[in-house]
């Protein structure tokens, strides 16, 4: 499976484009500010129906416009499948994004997840280290729809579920408790999912890791709660702090992916440039791991690859991704690189204009 066909209208400076895209490498070379990371977004949009750049979906959408789409065609057997997307710009209380799947405006975003899946590194990827459990739960349950069955409606349920009782809790009603029995539920079944994808992923990340770091770094699991009690129990116990601070302080939206070198967070011990690395080689397990384990070859965006990285490190990582056989999207400056071979295709962005050379 990878992307055939993409079309971009009033995504930031790009005002329209349409795209045939190869299988396997395409280049997409132009200045500084010419918008080759913004077809990135794109493509990643489709997939996550998000930017990888920004959490305000609503920037994307061009100067001017009051509404940005994006579409594309998935070449799949037996048959192609089509998304699409649209960002709306906020006007009297209407707004937000709208996925659609083979023409049917989609139940949550995260079915596109699933129908396409497509992974980005860019040159601010150590921020996946650095910032808060937020990026790495993404990272996680990323892998982790495309490979546990059920886990995508466990997480919509639970999701609709706390929002339902953090509202409770905000008006200080009492009744925030009827939620706890489907967040204990279906948390619980979140968790083990995550667990069993976290345990499979370790061979993968000590090999990667290894190569790429040189650093001894370990990679746990924390669920969002003390796992030696039931969430039931912990939800109970929470309660009274949940109802004075209005919000729900335990569960699977709390858990997190634990890096640490010689039992000290990575974020504390390990340079900026080895946190990029770290986050490479979290993304490359991934990709490994699904390809080896389930034969999946999710679309990599790749913005900027060389930045940061000495000619060791990105030797190494430009084998393994090679190694990968999946469909890439290249964004560089110069149209004369050659780190992935010859590609199959190559694009030329400027000011917003996207033509094939």
């Amino acid at each position: 499976m990878f992307l055939a066909e993409l079309g971009i209208e009033n995504l930031r400076c790009i005002e329209k484009t349409e795209l045939e895209l190869a299988s396997g490498t395409n280049l997409v070379f132009g200045a500084n500010g010419a918008g080759k990371t913004s077809l990135l977004e794109a493509v990643f949009l489709l997939g996550r129906g998000r930017s990888f750049r920004t959490r305000l979906t609503e920037r994307l959408i061009r100067h001017g416009q009051p509404i940005s789409r994006t579409i594309g065609r998935l070449n799949t057997e037996p048959q192609s499948r089509r998304l699409g997307i649209e960002v709306r710009r906020g006007v009297a209380g209407k707004g937000g994004t709208v996925g659609r799947l083979d023409g049917a405006d989609v139940r949550s975003l995260v079915d596109l997840a699933v129908a396409f899946p497509v992974q980005a590194m860019d040159p601010d990827a150590h921020k996946l280290i650095e910032d808060s459990a937020t990026r790495r739960r993404r990272w996680l349950d990323w892998v982790v729809f495309h490979v546990e069955p059920g886990f995508t409606g466990l997480w919509v349920r639970y999701q609709r579920a706390l929002q339902q009782r953090n509202a409770a809790l905000r008006s200080a009603r009492q009744e925030y408790a009827v939620w706890d029995p489907e967040l204990a539920r279906d948390g619980e079944a979140m968790t083990t999912a995550r667990e069993r994808v976290v345990t499979a992923l370790h061979p993968y990340w000590a090999d990667v890791s290894a190569e790429l770091t040189g650093v001894d770094i370990t990679l746990d699991f924390h669920g969002g709660w003390d796992r030696q009690n039931s969430l039931t129990d912990s939800l109970l116990a929470s309660g009274r702090r949940d109802l004075e601070r209005r919000t729900t302080h335990l569960g699977p939206h709390r858990a997190d992916v634990v890096l640490r070198v010689k039992g000290r967070p990575a974020r504390e011990v390990l340079s900026r440039g080895q946190q990029k690395l770290a986050a490479v080689a979290l993304h490359l397990c991934q990709l490994e791991y699904l390809k080896a384990e389930f034969g999946l070859r999710p679309t990599l965006l790749l913005d900027d690859p060389s930045a940061e990285l000495d000619q060791d490190r990105l030797g190494r990582f430009i084998q393994r991704i090679r190694a990968l056989e999946t469909q890439t999207i290249v964004a560089v400056l110069d149209r004369d690189t050659r780190l992935f071979g010859t590609p199959e295709r190559v694009f030329h962005v400027e000011q917003g204009r996207v033509i094939r050379v």
